[in-house]
């Protein structure tokens, strides 16, 4: 009877242009244009251009009720840019804080492999993306669950290498790019820059080297089970049309 209101809800559906937009497109735009005095301030800009992320995050948080500790590092990574510019720290700050997150969850990777929980089967060797019980049943019926455990360990040094490869990135742009005082209208200019370019510098090569940590996976799953990948992905079942 208590059930009724986690019925209603409603499921999250990724939306990367909506998520691009709003956090990375949107803040750099403001930061980049609005931050003259006759704008609205450098303060006025960095306040108005980290509310659309922290908003949007905090909407996706309270209408799906889902608990994502990366999504929460996010939240702490923008809340910590707004506190160095408003603050007016010096800048080699947001270069140690702009490497500190990606290196934070890198180490949290490294460290799950003396776990019983590896990040690696929460990222990408779970249920809802691979037929788990499936694979572990061919494992166990070719003996070779222990080799590939030892490539799963191996995965999971490789995905926490993806993370501390976005944290020297993160470093050097960061300390390239912005170099004016916090609180400034160039320093806004240059966060907005730094913003704009580390999605094609960073986030890209990161997915580029996580698709491959994947790709080092799938193989290992198929050369010690023999599975197809039609046979060890979960997929929408589409019925087959009967050829008369």
């Amino acid at each position: 009877m208590n059930q009724a209101p986690s019925q209603n809800i409603p499921t999250h559906k990724p939306r990367p242009m909506i998520d691009l937009l709003v956090s990375i497109v949107i803040p750099s735009v403001i930061l980049m244009k609005l931050s003259g005095e006759q704008d609205l301030g450098a303060a006025g800009a960095l306040v108005t251009a980290l509310a659309f992320p922290i908003a949007w995050g905090l909407f996706e948080l309270i209408k799906y009720r889902k608990f994502n500790f990366i999504a929460l590092l996010g939240l702490i990574s923008v809340l910590l840019t707004g506190g160095i510019g408003l603050l007016e720290l010096d800048t080699q700050w947001l270069a140690i804080k702009e490497a500190a997150i990606p290196g934070i969850i890198g180490l949290a990777v490294i460290i799950s492999t003396k776990t019983r929980y590896p990040l690696i089967k929460t990222l990408l060797y779970n249920p809802k993306i691979m037929q788990v019980d499936k694979i572990e049943a061919k494992l166990q019926e070719s003996g070779n669950t222990q080799k590939f455990e030892a490539r799963l360990l191996m995965g999971t040094y490789l995905l926490g290498g993806t993370f501390f490869f976005s944290a020297v990135m993160n470093y050097i742009l960061a300390t390239w790019i912005v170099v004016s005082p916090a609180g400034s209208p160039e320093f806004n200019e240059e966060l907005g820059q730094l913003t704009l370019l580390s999605y094609p510098v960073i986030a890209i090569p990161s997915m580029l080297m996580m698709m491959a940590v994947f790709y080092y996976l799938w193989r290992a799953i198929n050369g010690l089970t023999g599975l197809k990948m039609s046979e060890a992905f979960n997929s929408t079942e589409v019925p087959e049309k009967k050829v008369d």
